[in-house]
């Protein structure tokens, strides 16, 4: 019995794989989870981050998914999405990037982030590295990591707008580069890529063949002020054949619980893409495709005046934010997020006596004094700063950075 038991035992400390050692559970989901917790428990909590907007999918949107449902439209569909949805995004492409693509070369996934997951499953090798400017979204590293490949993470400060020089660029590419990856405007940071900052990125690439361009552009539509989006292919067309587009329709188009991304690219890329989706969750949601058509070809005057009220909120935060002692708040581009800088912060004492060494200690002294749940910057790749996604109602964002000022203002 006892022979059994320990056989038993080891085998199930064993049945885990190596490659789990190499990841982290992402922070941004764990900070909205204890968020959740918090406020099941009666915590006064503002959310501040998770990044999804709090207005409705639009009702044109919602009608297409119930008339799909009342065709039928309730199947498997091909592994990689419907052929009238791709059709509807080499239309996007067109429209709005002048990139030209058949359907052979889209590929739809559960959310963007299956999308760029399935790339880097594809293409990765051993070994081969990923250039990822810092700050970047959480899960690219690990990304990077469970597909054995090595994330080369270069730091892009505050006082480079959180933008990647050409120089930094270059001293990062080696023999063993395969990917660049990109993501204008920016998650967490909102910093935008304009068209002479990628062109600048663009000239150092075409001088380098084996290093591919993966650029996820999930918040193009989400700009504001004067700010014109671009994408690298449009900027280079030289870079056509090794560039990965990815996008979605979860932030603009207020999709996010439908899961439903898409990339295009060499088709050789998207056979591969296509091969690893056919043997892991196969096709993405009917009824989502249906409404991810009519979303791409129907009016899009909704966007505007989301955009109206993003603006607003963000220029309330920014200002709110940059009267708190001891917090910079630089002014985004677009998505959004801000990403202040709270090394004022670092080193002061909390009323309670605390020292505050990293920006983790920040982010948990406004969740445990003020009920303020934000994500700390080291989970983006670059410190001292704290990342606030400004999707959320305006009273809520003014509530949130009166607490903010308030326990700062209390800090020794």
């Amino acid at each position: 019995f006892f022979f059994i038991f320990y056989l038993s035992l080891g085998s199930n400390m064993n049945i885990l794989a190596s490659r789990l050692n190499r990841i982290q559970p992402s922070p941004t989901i764990a900070m909205s989870i204890k968020a959740r917790e918090l406020k099941a428990e009666g915590k006064n909590i503002i959310e501040l981050a998770a990044g999804e907007p709090d207005f409705p999918t639009p009702p044109h949107i919602i009608k297409a998914a119930e008339d799909a449902m009342s065709r039928g439209e309730t199947k498997y569909t091909d592994p990689d999405g419907t052929p009238v949805l791709k059709q509807a995004i080499c239309e996007k492409f067109k429209r709005d990037n002048n990139l030209d693509y058949v359907t052979s070369q889209v590929t739809i996934g559960t959310g963007g982030k299956q999308v760029l997951y399935n790339a880097l499953m594809a293409t990765l090798n051993a070994g081969d590295e990923v250039i990822i400017p810092a700050p970047y979204w959480v899960s690219y590293p690990d990304m990077v990591l469970l597909a054995e490949g090595t994330p080369k993470i270069v730091e892009c400060p505050l006082d480079k707008n959180f933008i990647l020089q050409p120089e930094d660029l270059e001293r990062a590419i080696t023999p063993k580069t395969k990917w660049i990856i990109l993501n204008s405007p920016s998650n967490p940071t909102g910093s935008g890529y304009t068209w002479e900052d990628l062109k600048k990125l663009t000239d150092i690439l075409i001088q380098y063949p084996n290093v591919w361009v993966m650029t996820d552009d999930m918040y193009e539509h989400l700009v504001y002020d004067d700010f014109k989006f671009c994408t690298p292919a449009q900027v280079e067309p030289e870079l056509y054949s090794r560039t990965l587009t990815v996008n979605g329709m979860s932030k603009a188009f207020c999709m996010t619980g439908w899961r439903i991304g898409y990339a295009a690219g060499p088709e050789n890329l998207i056979t591969a893409i296509r091969k690893i989706q056919s043997q892991s969750t196969s096709n993405p949601s009917s009824i989502s495709q249906a409404a991810s058509v009519a979303a791409l070809n129907g009016p899009m005057d909704f966007l505007a005046k989301n955009n109206y009220v993003f603006k607003q909120r963000r220029d309330l935060v920014c200002s709110m934010l940059n009267q708190a002692k001891g917090i910079t708040c630089p002014t985004p581009d677009g998505a959004f997020y801000v990403y202040p800088s709270c090394a004022g912060l670092i080193g002061k004492k909390t009323p309670d006596g605390k020292m505050l060494k990293t920006d983790e200690d920040v982010v948990t002294y406004l969740l445990e004094t003020e009920g303020i749940a934000a994500v700390h910057g080291a989970a983006f790749g670059l410190s001292p700063h704290f990342r606030i996604s400004y999707a959320t109602s305006t009273e809520a964002l003014e509530d949130a950075c009166q607490r903010i000022q308030r326990a700062c203002s209390a800090l020794a």
